[in-house]
């Protein structure tokens, strides 16, 4: 992935020289960063509506982007300064002058769906916040980072789906910090391999799980049910903002679920492998995606060819009166 990645830096980053890129030339490479970086594009993109399909690889690429920037450049002051260029070009890109490649493509969709830089800009905060923040006292400081690292995703695609308001805003956070902190249960192990602890020190000392205990790795009681403690807060964050799926367009309703009801699935894995997320990163394999997909979809056919059945049913009875 690095490595990839740093010759994407090199070809398209701030010390390359290159000319004017065409909608279409963006739009392409936008759409294969796509298809060949999220691991659950390939099944999430079965679903989506083709004309909102574009607009999705753009916003993609433009978070793949700025997340690469800042782990996979070493980090530190280097990676501060890419994503203070990442800022820059955005900006470029709200003042009608995009420059790179995903700027390009991006430009038409802020202007089609009129996208506020906000959301945009709050995702860099949370990159910069990686670079010298590595442990989180409070669950309240760790919502607080979840704020700008997930939410802002959220809000992007309740543009996309033109259906932004307060009250979509407020469950989609929901949602969206629930994923977040799945990631951030079901990854314990590998975080702590790059140095970053997102179990709050406050949750640890509650359960008495030691920083010796974190270091050494150490499933036991306190960890376990210190994990079943997480996992139960987050699951309630999911069925907070489940309400959102009938607020969406119906043509995403099944988009939306299937993401919330994926990280459901990933909170009953690490339940099934009795919380020891240091032995094994719990995840689905791809027929349980494909499965689960399938569940989904079918959920939402059936309640669209009922709500259709019911109408005729109206309009028949109406016509008869």
């Amino acid at each position: 992935m690095q490595n990839g990645f740093l010759h994407e830096l090199a070809r398209w980053g701030p010390q390359a020289h290159y000319g004017g890129v065409s909608r279409e030339r963006a739009q392409a490479y936008c759409s294969r960063l796509a298809r060949t970086h999220y691991e659950n594009f390939s099944v999430a993109s079965l679903l989506l509506p083709r004309r909102l399909l574009p607009h999705f690889h753009a916003i993609y690429a433009y978070c793949r982007w700025a997340d690469d920037l800042g782990d996979e450049t070493g980090g530190g002051q280097l990676a501060l300064d890419l994503l203070q260029w990442w800022r820059e070009e955005l900006l470029s890109c709200y003042a009608g002058k995009p420059h790179h490649p995903v700027m390009v493509a991006l430009a038409g969709t802020i202007e089609r769906f009129a996208i506020p830089s906000t959301p945009f800009l709050d995702l860099l905060l949370a990159f910069e916040q990686d670079q010298t923040v590595k442990r989180y006292e409070t669950h309240e400081q760790l919502l607080g980072y979840c704020r700008y690292s997930a939410n802002p995703v959220g809000h992007l695609v309740l543009y996309l789906c033109e259906c932004f308001d307060e009250r979509t805003a407020n469950l989609s956070d929901a949602i969206c910090t629930a994923l977040q902190l799945t990631n951030f249960w079901q990854d314990v192990s590998r975080d702590l391999d790059i140095g970053r602890v997102y179990l709050p020190t406050e949750d640890r000392r509650r359960f008495d799980y030691s920083d010796a205990d974190l270091e050494a790795r150490r499933f036991n009681s306190a960890f376990a049910g210190l994990m079943r403690f997480e996992v139960d807060r987050t699951r309630v964050l999911f069925e907070a903002g489940l309400p959102l799926v009938d607020l969406v367009p119906e043509d995403v309703q099944t988009d939306i679920e299937l993401f919330a009801q994926g990280g459901m699935s990933i909170l009953r894995k690490i339940e099934a492998i009795g919380y020891d997320v240091w032995q094994s990163r719990p995840v689905l394999p791809h027929w349980q995606k494909l499965t689960l997909m399938g569940r989904v979809f079918a959920k939402h056919w059936w309640r669209r060819l009922w709500s259709s059945t019911r109408g005729q049913k109206s309009e028949i009875r109406s016509q008869k009166n």
